[in-house]
């Protein structure tokens, strides 16, 4: 039996990460969250219950608490995934992103490396640090080709920036302190627990209150989308089989352009709801594609996303499970059968709004 932490456990995909730690291991795990707006402790809702399971009410940026849950839990692996992470969000107020995902990540491998320097050979030898990053720190690509591992850093966002500056932290302190560090950079990701301000999550819960599903510039921007529970099958395999020093793109060779992704759930939703088709449970007068609404771009949008997961595929055997059809139909599934779920979340500081227009204040 092992300890994990997993930084960002009450996330999104950090949820579906301690999920599939307490379901498939016999280890212990231990979230760190600081439960901001996209924090919900309802996506791990049974895990309270499992004497494997602890919960630490933490900010990455407070290194006293977090040398304390290092000497409490003594890990043997770290899933960083604790990050701001909505780009919208990033334009209006990048000092969070800078606090979060900068400070946050020095803050954690400072302790780490505190930590791990303590250790003995044998521990030291199997302790890993995974930093988990995105793909939108390589900025965008044309209409053609894909990211690799060696692809340059180009963020354009300033999100994508303070993820870029995160890598490069992580990077340095393997090369200059020997934490044995490795670093993923995923394409999008989608599924279940989704906190509502991301497109896919976001399009299901207009279509279902008939308000208009916002799609950025004509919806040619095109995405690699992951379902999230492959993504956590993915990170558990990078933790126990990848190697120091090294990074791994995690994708799901799924492209789609936004303007397809929306439709698609439109279909679903017109399936599942009866929407244009008479009967009982039909309306025939309606479509949700009948909401889609073109709207303004967003500044600095990159194009097009697209990644090369050869490297995790051949050396670490990784494989998604899902099909884009096959995960979003479950996703939308997912979201029909848990409104409630989702109405409690938005309840807070997000409820729909457009973001992403301001200065930067």
């Amino acid at each position: 039996m092992k300890t994990w932490i997993v930084t960002g456990g009450a996330g999104f995909i950090g949820s579906a990460v301690v999920r599939l730690l307490l379901a498939e291991t016999d280890d212990r795990v231990v979230n760190v969250d600081k439960l901001t707006y996209a924090g919900n402790l309802e996506s791990l809702t049974g895990c309270d219950d499992n004497p494997r399971y602890r919960f630490e009410h933490v900010d990455i940026c407070d290194a006293a608490e977090i040398r304390r849950c290092f000497a409490e839990h003594e890990p043997d692996a770290v899933l960083h995934l604790a990050a701001e992470s909505h780009v919208d969000r990033s334009i209006d107020g990048p000092a969070a992103f800078v606090d979060t995902n900068i400070v946050g990540t020095f803050t954690l491998l400072q302790e780490s490396l505190r930590y791990y320097r303590a250790l003995d050979a044998d521990q030291r030898a199997a302790f890993r640090f995974v930093h988990i990053s995105t793909d939108e720190v390589f900025g965008s690509l044309g209409a053609t080709g894909k990211f690799t591992e060696q692809s340059p850093y180009s963020p354009n966002s300033p999100y994508s920036a303070s993820k870029a500056a995160s890598d490069h932290l992580v990077r340095a302190w393997f090369h200059t302190y020997g934490l044995p560090t490795i670093t993923s950079n995923c394409s999008n990701n989608y599924g279940p627990y989704q906190f509502p301000e991301k497109l896919i999550p976001l399009i299901i819960q207009n279509a279902l209150a008939r308000k208009p599903l916002p799609v950025y510039g004509r919806g040619e921007h095109v995405r690699d989308w992951l379902f999230v529970e492959d993504h956590a099958r993915a990170l558990k395999t990078i933790a126990e089989r990848g190697v120091p020093g090294e990074t791994y793109n995690v994708g799901g060779g799924n492209e789609r352009r936004n303007i397809d992704v929306v439709r698609q759930i439109c279909a679903l939703l017109d399936e599942a709801t009866g929407a244009g088709s008479a009967g009982a449970k039909g309306d025939s007068e309606f479509r949700h594609g009948d909401l889609i609404t073109f709207v303004t771009d967003r500044p600095g949008h990159d194009a097009r996303y697209a990644i090369d997961d050869g490297k995790i595929r051949r050396q670490l055997g990784w494989t998604p499970c899902e099909t884009f059809e096959s995960g979003l139909r479950k996703t939308v599934a997912w979201y029909l059968a848990n409104q409630e779920w989702a109405t409690r979340v938005q309840s807070g500081a997000y409820r729909g709004e457009r973001l992403g227009l301001g200065a930067g204040s």
